[in-house]
């Protein structure tokens, strides 16, 4: 629900976005997050209903409870990594793959959906999931989420505006503030 919101922000500041995507299981075992299967129920409880409150008050159809979530994400984070190396388009990618995910409920994991995504947006899947297999790829996703640790990431979304942090889509506001700032 944040990227497109996130968009708009960066371009009514004049910021630019870096998409650094992570492997947040390395995040959460060292941060001591849990996933959401593992937390108490009522967590999971609330979570839903947040879900669907920010749902209904954004007016974005989300899937509550996707049948591929959680997804290890580590093809579809390649492929927005590959897409950032390869020009504009990453952002537009990441927010095509997260739609797929939470209001289409497909599998980000499955190399047709990722294929999908990308020519909406109009890239050349077929040559992002190709940069996407090469060793640089996966270098930078461990770069990227050794960045997230060193800089205290614990969760998903993070945005980051000069060395402050800002967990969840929820925080948004906050972004555009500090962004207005400088």
């Amino acid at each position: 629900m944040g990227g497109p919101r996130l968009e708009a922000i960066a371009q009514r500041q004049g910021a630019a976005i870096a998409y650094k995507p992570c492997d947040f299981a390395q995040v959460f075992a060292q941060s001591g997050g849990l996933p959401v299967a593992k937390r108490a129920p009522q967590r999971q409880a609330y979570r839903l209903v947040e879900l669907e409150r920010w749902s209904l008050h954004l007016d974005m159809p989300l899937v509550l409870q996707p049948a591929h979530f959680p997804t290890p994400g580590a093809r579809a984070g390649l492929m927005v990594i590959a897409a950032q190396k390869a020009g504009p388009g990453a952002g537009a990618l990441s927010n095509a793959i997260m739609a797929a995910l939470w209001a289409e409920n497909e599998d980000i994991e499955d190399p047709e959906t990722l294929l999908r995504a990308a020519a909406g947006c109009g890239l050349d899947g077929d040559a992002l999931l190709v940069a996407a297999d090469q060793p640089e790829a996966a270098a930078t996703l461990q770069a990227n989420t050794e960045e997230a640790m060193a800089r205290h990431v614990f969760g998903a979304p993070t945005y980051a505006v000069n060395e402050e942090i800002f967990w969840g889509q929820d925080r948004l506001d906050f972004v555009e503030r500090a962004l207005a700032a400088g």
